[in-house]
């Protein structure tokens, strides 16, 4: 048990070495911290999730071809909620003349088939 009047770290095994390591890295840590980068290691870092790599710089010819991608996909898709917005229109003549009354009843009868309305 450490005490004032004994300061001494107690002989856990591994905690030298661990204790020797953290001050090793120390100079790197407050390095990484100032400067707001990673510090540099000396061996390769190994896997690293997508967001965390360093981003390679692409050339004009790629950047411009990625663009033209996103371009064409965006303008399919606007295609797509264009066609899906007038798919349904003009309407024939028969539905739009047909007995207004029973598509009232239909409505109504959806209304409250979705509704908790008959669970009292």
């Amino acid at each position: 048990m450490t005490t004032p009047e004994n300061p001494e770290i107690p002989e856990i095994p591994g905690l030298v070495d661990a204790l020797a390591r953290a001050r090793a890295a120390s100079g790197k840590m407050a390095a990484a911290l100032i400067g707001g980068q990673q510090p540099e290691t000396e061996e390769p870092v190994g896997w690293q999730p997508i967001w965390k790599r360093p981003r390679t710089p692409k050339s004009k010819v790629d950047k411009k071809k990625e663009l033209r991608k996103q371009r064409r996909r965006l303008q399919d898709a606007a295609k797509r909620r264009l066609a899906a917005g007038n798919s349904r229109r003009p309407r024939s003549r028969q539905s739009r003349i047909g007995n207004a009354a029973a598509r009232r009843d239909a409505r109504a009868l959806s209304r409250v088939r979705h509704s908790n309305a008959w669970l009292w």
